[in-house]
C-alpha cells in the first residue's frame, strides 16, 4: 500500500513515517518546512529518517537513504496545482494528513495561517481524495474541538460546537468538511481528536519541551493557571499505534442500528486518542524536575486565552474497534524525551 503522509517533517508525522516503514508500506511524505518554529529541527528529523533535502531539492522528490521506500517532496497544502499533480502522479492508497498550522496560542497573534493551512490546505486534500479514488483517508483533529466542556471523560458523543481558539474552530472545521465529502463522494475517512501528545523529537513550543529547556537554563517556567490545570499527556509511540491501526481499517458505509438491522451510513468515523489519564500540570513538571535533577524557578500566571481547564479523553470507541490501550507511564515516556533531548543539544553544540 502506498501512502501520502503530510507534515512527515513534524512531530507526529515523523514517528508515523517511522512506523509505516517498519510495515512495510511505501510512503511518500509532504511538508512546507515553515518557520512556525525552528525549520533546523525539521530538516533533523528529515535526516534522521534518511532523506538529506537541501534547498536545491526544491520541487524534486528525494528518496530517503535509510528507507528504499520512503521519499519525501517539500510542498504546500496550500498549493492546488501540485498537490493535484502529486496525487495524480503518485497514485495513493491512503493519505494521512497530520499537516496543520497547529498551536492554540499562536492563533491568537496570526489567525490568517490557520485559515489558510487548516481549511483550504484541508480542502486541497479532500479534493485529491475525492479524485484520486483514496481507499482511506486519516486525518489530525484535536482535543481542543471539546472547549471548555465539563463532562469527563471527553467522549466522541459530546456537543463541540463551543470552541475557545480559533485553531479549535479549524479542527472540528475539517471534520465537518470530512464528513461532508464521505456523505457526498464515498470517501472513507477517520479523524483521531490526539490528546496532548509528547515524546522525543517534540514540537519546542510545547509545554513540556519549554519546561526542560527552562529548567535547564535556570530561567522562570511559566506555570499558568498557577498549575491548576489538567492533560491527558499521551506519549508519542502510543499515538502512532493508534494511526497505524486505524489507517489500516477504513470505516465500513453502513453502521448497526440498535434493533441490530444494517443501514447505509457516509464511511466516516471520530475517535479520541489519548492516555486516559490526566495528570496535573505541576506534577507533570515535578516529574521533569526528577529526571533533570533539577528544580524549576516557576513563575505563575494566570489561565491564558484560548487554554481549557482540563483534558481527559474516553478512548473506548478505539478500546472496542482496533483494541487500542496506551501502556507508556509518564515516568518512562519523561525519561525518553528527556534522553533525547539532551543527546540532541549536545550533538547541536558539537559536544
Amino acid at each position: 500500500m502506498k501512502v501520502l503522509v503530510t507534515g512527515s517533517a513534524g512531530f507526529i508525522g515523523f514517528h508515523v513515517v517511522n512506523k509505516l516503514m517498519e510495515k512495510g508500506f511505501e510512503v511518500v511524505g509532504l511538508d512546507n518546512i515553515n518557520d512556525y518554529y525552528s525549520p533546523a529541527l525539521k530538516y533533523a528529523r528529515l535526516r534522521e529518517a534518511g532523506i538529506n533535502y537541501s534547498q536545491d531539492s526544491r520541487d524534486i522528490k528525494v528518496v530517503s537513504d535509510k528507507y528504499p521506500n520512503y521519499s519525501f517532496i517539500k510542498l504546500n497544502l496550500e498549493d492546488p496545482d501540485r498537490l493535484n499533480k502529486l496525487f495524480e502522479s503518485e497514485k495513493f492508497d491512503y493519505v494521512c494528513n497530520l499537516a496543520a498550522q497547529a498551536g492554540v496560542r499562536y492563533s491568537l497573534e496570526n489567525p490568517f495561517a490557520y485559515i489558510s493551512s487548516n481549511i483550504t490546505g484541508f480542502l486541497n486534500i479532500l479534493e485529491g481524495c475525492r479524485h484520486y479514488g483514496i481507499k482511506h483517508l486519516v486525518y489530525a483533529s484535536s482535543s481542543s474541538v471539546y472547549g471548555n466542556n465539563i463532562k469527563m471523560p471527553l467522549s466522541v458523543s459530546d456537543r463541540v460546537d463551543e470552541p475557545v481558539s480559533l485553531y479549535a474552530a479549524t479542527k472540528k472545521s475539517n471534520e465537518l468538511m470530512a464528513y461532508t465529502y464521505s456523505h457526498l463522494y464515498g470517501i472513507p475517512s477517520t479523524g483521531l481528536r490526539f490528546f496532548t501528545v509528547y515524546g522525543p523529537w517534540g514540537r519546542p513550543d510545547m509545554a513540556y519541551f519549554l519546561f526542560t529547556k527552562s529548567i535547564l537554563e535556570e530561567k522562570p517556567v511559566r506555570v499558568f493557571n498557577r498549575g491548576d490545570l489538567l492533560r491527558d499527556f499521551t506519549y508519542i509511540d502510543d499515538i502512532v499505534e493508534g494511526v497505524v491501526k486505524v489507517m489500516d481499517n477504513p470505516p465500513s458505509p453502513e453502521m448497526t442500528m440498535p434493533d441490530g438491522t444494517r443501514e447505509t451510513a457516509p464511511p466516516h468515523k471520530l475517535y479520541n486518542i489519548g492516555n486516559s489519564d490526566p495528570v496535573r500540570l505541576l506534577d507533570f513538571i515535578e516529574t521533569i524536575e526528577t529526571e533533570l535533577g533539577k528544580k524549576a524557578i516557576k513563575e505563575f500566571h494566570e489561565m491564558q486565552p484560548g487554554d481549557v481547564y482540563k483534558t481527559y479523553a474516553d478512548v473506548s470507541g478505539l478500546q472496542k474497534d482496533f483494541g487500542y490501550y496506551p501502556n507508556t507511564p509518564l515516568k518512562k515516556g519523561i525519561k525518553k524525551f528527556v534522553d533525547w533531548y539532551m543527546d540532541y543539544y549536545k550533538k547541536q553544540a558539537g559536544l
